[in-house]
Protein backbone atom coordinates (compact mmCIF):
# COMPACT_ATOMS: atom_id res chain seq x y z
CA UNK A 1 0.00 0.00 0.00
CA UNK A 2 1.29 3.34 -0.97
CA UNK A 3 1.58 6.41 1.21
CA UNK A 4 -0.86 8.10 -0.30
CA UNK A 5 -3.68 5.10 -0.22
CA UNK A 6 -2.50 5.37 3.54
CA UNK A 7 -3.46 8.90 3.91
CA UNK A 8 -6.71 9.18 1.05
CA UNK A 9 -9.98 8.63 3.06
CA UNK A 10 -12.82 7.42 1.31
CA UNK A 11 -16.17 8.85 1.29
CA UNK A 12 -17.39 5.25 3.00
CA UNK A 13 -14.36 6.24 5.72
CA UNK A 14 -15.22 9.93 6.51
CA UNK A 15 -19.20 8.68 6.95
CA UNK A 16 -18.30 6.37 9.60
CA UNK A 17 -16.37 8.38 11.47
CA UNK A 18 -18.75 11.86 11.48
CA UNK A 19 -20.59 13.65 14.06
CA UNK A 20 -24.41 14.17 13.47
CA UNK A 21 -25.64 16.48 16.11
CA UNK A 22 -29.53 15.47 17.14
CA UNK A 23 -31.10 19.15 17.40
CA UNK A 24 -30.20 19.98 13.83
CA UNK A 25 -31.62 19.15 10.77
CA UNK A 26 -30.38 18.50 7.54
CA UNK A 27 -30.12 18.68 3.57
CA UNK A 28 -29.26 15.77 1.22
CA UNK A 29 -26.85 18.46 0.02
CA UNK A 30 -24.65 18.18 3.26
CA UNK A 31 -26.06 21.69 4.99
CA UNK A 32 -27.50 21.59 8.52
CA UNK A 33 -30.22 24.32 10.11
CA UNK A 34 -30.73 25.00 13.56
CA UNK A 35 -34.30 26.06 13.45
CA UNK A 36 -34.59 26.58 17.08
CA UNK A 37 -32.96 30.19 16.58
CA UNK A 38 -34.45 32.92 15.17
CA UNK A 39 -32.43 33.98 12.76
CA UNK A 40 -32.19 29.80 11.89
CA UNK A 41 -28.06 29.24 11.50
CA UNK A 42 -26.86 27.35 8.59
CA UNK A 43 -23.63 25.44 7.58
CA UNK A 44 -21.93 22.66 6.23
CA UNK A 45 -21.95 18.76 7.86
CA UNK A 46 -18.52 17.15 8.97
CA UNK A 47 -19.22 14.83 6.47
CA UNK A 48 -19.28 17.99 3.88
CA UNK A 49 -15.85 19.09 5.22
CA UNK A 50 -14.50 15.80 4.99
CA UNK A 51 -15.17 15.79 1.42
CA UNK A 52 -14.21 19.46 0.49
CA UNK A 53 -10.61 18.80 2.34
CA UNK A 54 -9.01 21.69 4.17
CA UNK A 55 -10.96 25.04 2.97
CA UNK A 56 -8.92 27.93 1.89
CA UNK A 57 -11.38 30.48 1.29
CA UNK A 58 -15.48 31.00 1.51
CA UNK A 59 -17.32 33.69 -0.65
CA UNK A 60 -20.36 34.87 1.68
CA UNK A 61 -23.28 36.55 0.61
CA UNK A 62 -24.41 40.20 1.31
CA UNK A 63 -26.61 40.53 4.48
CA UNK A 64 -30.05 41.33 3.11
CA UNK A 65 -29.57 38.91 0.28
CA UNK A 66 -33.16 37.33 -0.49
CA UNK A 67 -32.66 33.73 -0.54
CA UNK A 68 -34.90 30.89 -1.71
CA UNK A 69 -34.12 27.25 -1.26
CA UNK A 70 -31.95 25.49 -3.68
CA UNK A 71 -30.31 28.91 -4.23
CA UNK A 72 -26.26 28.69 -4.37
CA UNK A 73 -25.58 31.25 -1.21
CA UNK A 74 -22.21 30.45 -0.01
CA UNK A 75 -19.18 29.29 -2.16
CA UNK A 76 -16.65 26.92 -0.69
CA UNK A 77 -12.57 26.74 -2.08
CA UNK A 78 -10.78 24.18 -0.83
CA UNK A 79 -7.55 22.91 -2.66
CA UNK A 80 -9.35 20.16 -4.06
CA UNK A 81 -12.60 22.14 -5.81
CA UNK A 82 -14.52 25.15 -5.21
CA UNK A 83 -18.20 24.11 -3.69
CA UNK A 84 -21.31 25.80 -3.72
CA UNK A 85 -23.24 25.32 -0.32
CA UNK A 86 -27.12 25.16 -1.84
CA UNK A 87 -29.73 26.61 0.87
CA UNK A 88 -32.41 23.91 1.74
CA UNK A 89 -34.40 26.74 3.29
CA UNK A 90 -35.77 30.81 1.98
CA UNK A 91 -35.56 33.78 3.81
CA UNK A 92 -33.30 36.73 4.18
CA UNK A 93 -29.74 36.82 5.70
CA UNK A 94 -29.60 38.49 8.62
CA UNK A 95 -25.81 37.73 9.29
CA UNK A 96 -22.92 36.12 8.19
CA UNK A 97 -19.95 34.81 9.66
CA UNK A 98 -16.96 37.01 9.08
CA UNK A 99 -14.31 35.03 11.55
CA UNK A 100 -15.06 32.04 8.79
CA UNK A 101 -14.41 34.14 5.96
CA UNK A 102 -11.04 35.45 7.63
CA UNK A 103 -9.93 32.38 8.97
CA UNK A 104 -11.84 29.59 6.57
CA UNK A 105 -10.70 26.33 8.85
CA UNK A 106 -12.75 27.43 11.45
CA UNK A 107 -15.47 25.57 9.61
CA UNK A 108 -13.28 22.34 9.30
CA UNK A 109 -12.06 22.68 12.83
CA UNK A 110 -15.90 23.29 14.07
CA UNK A 111 -18.46 22.87 11.61
CA UNK A 112 -21.85 22.78 13.77
CA UNK A 113 -20.18 25.60 16.07
CA UNK A 114 -17.67 28.29 15.25
CA UNK A 115 -17.90 27.14 12.09
CA UNK A 116 -21.36 28.44 11.26
CA UNK A 117 -22.24 30.32 7.35
CA UNK A 118 -25.01 32.18 7.45
CA UNK A 119 -28.08 33.11 9.34
CA UNK A 120 -31.18 33.49 7.96
CA UNK A 121 -34.42 34.95 8.71
CA UNK A 122 -36.97 31.76 7.54
CA UNK A 123 -39.82 32.28 5.96
CA UNK A 124 -42.89 30.86 7.14
CA UNK A 125 -43.48 28.22 4.95
CA UNK A 126 -41.81 24.32 6.61
CA UNK A 127 -38.35 23.44 5.51
CA UNK A 128 -38.34 20.06 3.99
CA UNK A 129 -35.31 18.57 6.05
CA UNK A 130 -33.63 15.32 7.21
CA UNK A 131 -33.80 14.39 10.88
CA UNK A 132 -30.21 13.63 12.10
CA UNK A 133 -31.17 10.11 12.28
CA UNK A 134 -32.34 10.30 8.44
CA UNK A 135 -29.00 12.27 7.34
CA UNK A 136 -27.00 9.94 8.86
CA UNK A 137 -28.30 6.98 6.95
CA UNK A 138 -28.19 9.84 3.55
CA UNK A 139 -24.41 9.89 4.65
CA UNK A 140 -23.53 6.41 5.04
CA UNK A 141 -24.47 5.53 1.40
Amino acid sequence: MTDEQNTEMTASDIAADIAVPEHLLYSDDHVWVDDSVDPAVLGITEFATGQLGDLVFVDLPEVGTRVEAGDEIVQLESSKAVSPMISPVAGVVKYVNREAYDDPSVVDTDPYGEGWLVKIELDDDEPDLLSADEYAKVAHD
